[in-house]
Parts: structure tokens; sequence; C-alpha cells
């Protein structure tokens, strides 16, 4: 007798070959244990044609202006730092390079609001409040209102056209 209580002449039974349920014939070790693999995706729901909404369109120049504000920024310290117009080159590189990340961040997302794409709506608000708090500390902390109500003012502009009706309809339509 072999062990497990088989009689000498019966055939060991294969895990391997184990039939499904269903008649469906053998299944793979790893499907047993892991499941049978997913069918394909589903297919994607066809996306609302048509343009972004007024506010919506006026909220992406907004920022794609912000971008360029940003970018000019960054040329102009590289500027005060290769003519040794600054304290410390290693503030100012980094300076440059967090400009050029803000920049390309604003850009991308201005083109997400054009496209009226929903990732894009949550990184702008954040950025935006930022960009209020820096403004607030530049206008009445630091003394520079020059610089401070312009960037309070972006801010104020953008939450605005964000929190239209248009504009959250727009979003809405979308999911």
């Amino acid at each position: 007798m072999r062990r497990g209580g088989a009689a000498s002449g019966a055939r060991a039974r294969n895990l391997a070959d184990v039939a499904q349920a269903d008649g469906g014939g053998t299944r793979r070790r790893a499907e047993r244990l892991f499941g049978a693999p997913a069918d394909g995706a589903a297919p994607r729901p066809p996306r609302p044609s048509g343009e972004a909404p007024r506010s919506l369109r006026w909220a992406a120049a907004v920022v794609g202006l912000e971008a360029l504000a940003a970018l000019a920024a960054a040329v102009v310290m590289a500027v005060l730092a290769a003519a040794g117009h600054v304290t410390s080159t290693g503030d100012a590189v980094g300076i440059v390079v967090f400009a050029l990340l803000a920049a390309g961040v604003l850009a991308g997302c201005a083109r997400g609001l054009w496209r009226v794409a929903s990732w894009a709506r949550g990184p702008v608000v954040a950025l935006q409040l930022l960009l209020a708090l820096l403004g607030y500390t530049a206008a009445f902390t630091a003394q520079a209102p020059q610089v401070g109500v312009p960037m309070l003012a972006a801010a104020a502009v953008e939450l605005y056209l964000l929190a239209t009706p248009e504009s959250r309809l727009a979003y809405a339509d979308r999911n």
C-alpha cells in the first residue's frame, strides 16, 4: 500500500491535472493558487467633446502666466548668480532649480486645465494657496508689496475662476 492509503494498483493523483468543476479542462497550479488572469481592461468611456468653458480657459491662461513668471524669475536669478551679485551661489542655484521646477509644474497644470483634465485642478488649487501665503508674507512681512500684491491678486483670480459654477460643472460633466 502506498502512503496515504491508496491501493497499489491505483494511479497517483497529480494536482496539475485536476479538472475544473465546470468541466472546462485542467488548470495550471498558478491559476489554482492565485486565481485566473483578469480579462482585458474595460473599454474607456468616450470622452465628452467640446472645449473648456471660458472661465476655465481664463484660469489656464492665468496659470500659464504664472509659469512664465516663474521661468523669468529663474532666468533673472541665474543671471544674477553668474554675474556674482548673490551672497550664496549654492542658494541661488537652488532657487533657480526650484523656480524651473515650479514653471514646469505650472505649465503642465495650465495645459491640463485647458483640456479639462481632472488631475489638474487639485495641484493648481494647492499651488494657489501656497502662492497666496507667499504673497502675503512678501507684501506685509517682508515689506515688498510690489512683489506680494501681484502674487495675492493672481492667486485670488485663479481661485475665483476655478470656483465659478461653469468651471465646476465642466469637471462634473467629465466624471
